[in-house]
């Protein structure tokens, strides 16, 4: 389903907040790796926002995104204080692991295969 205009502006305001909370808390360096925002979805209803966070480097991304979900209380706090004036109420907030990164290597990699296996294969 198409996402509406106000989802589309909302969207854009969480994830403009939250990248500057995630750096004031510093939950942006994690684990010697690095952690960002690489998109959030609003539901229809507006009722809820799910960040989709991106790990590089990050040793264990379980524990970094359990450490993101201890902080949920603090950062929503932080986050309602931003955008109170926006916002009639403030969505509840979900975080998960964006792997899309580790999906596109993947695909690399068979395509590399492939074209491999082509050019051993006389015709």
């Amino acid at each position: 389903m198409e996402e509406g205009k106000r989802q589309k502006q909302i969207a854009g305001l969480l994830n403009e907040e939250m990248n500057i909370i995630f750096q004031r808390m510093g939950l942006n360096m994690m684990d010697g790796g690095m952690v960002s925002i690489s998109s959030v979805k609003v539901t229809p209803d507006l009722l809820e926002a799910r960040f989709y966070l991106s790990f590089f480097q990050v040793k264990d991304i379980k524990a970094a995104l359990k450490k993101v979900e201890e902080r949920h209380h603090e950062i929503k706090k932080e986050l309602a204080a931003k955008v109170r004036h926006q916002l009639r109420s403030m969505p509840v907030l979900k975080f998960y692991q964006d792997d899309t990164l580790d999906q596109v290597f993947k695909m690399e990699v068979l395509f590399k295969k492939i074209e491999e296996d082509k050019k051993s294969k006389p015709e």
